[in-house]
């Protein structure tokens, strides 16, 4: 029993990272880590017991899966619309415009919010080893609050 009560106040404090592209005042892109937050234990499904869940965004989306083949480097781009990126497979590499590289793979997430740079110069990203880099998009009509990690 003692358990489930210290297990309970720290999931209250749960939150799930991700790397988040944005713009900065002077127009350009720039990454940094962010999280989710929000979690409380509720039933998910009808008939399960309850799990630690939360709701961060409820709208339609679009779901599309990209493969970025090693050695090919794309060319600086603004995210077509505020998305989700989640790695399934291989790893990959973002560079924003504030020459900050961030590496990720399976269990990482990245936001892209980087529509509006100066020159729409964005981002570029490109697959990182010698296997394909397989991404899962979701695409959605708006940004996660803003919650940066210190």
């Amino acid at each position: 029993m003692k358990w489930n009560l210290l297990n309970r106040n720290n999931m209250k404090k749960l939150s799930t990272k991700f790397w988040r592209v944005w713009i900065n005042d002077k127009g350009e892109s720039c990454q940094s880590i962010h999280s989710l937050v929000g979690y409380k234990q509720s039933v998910f499904a009808e008939g399960a017991a309850p799990i630690w869940s939360a709701m961060h965004y409820s709208d339609s989306t679009k779901l599309i899966t990209l493969i970025l083949m090693p050695g090919e480097i794309g060319e600086w781009h603004e995210n077509p619309v505020p998305q989700w990126i989640i790695p399934l497979r291989g790893r990959w590499s973002v560079e924003t415009m504030d020459g900050v590289i961030v590496e990720m793979g399976p269990g990482d997430i990245s936001f892209g919010g980087d529509q509006g740079t100066n020159n729409q110069q964005g981002h570029r990203s490109w697959a990182v080893g010698e296997i394909p880099a397989e991404l899962l998009l979701i695409q959605v009509k708006g940004h996660p609050p803003w919650n940066p990690c210190a």
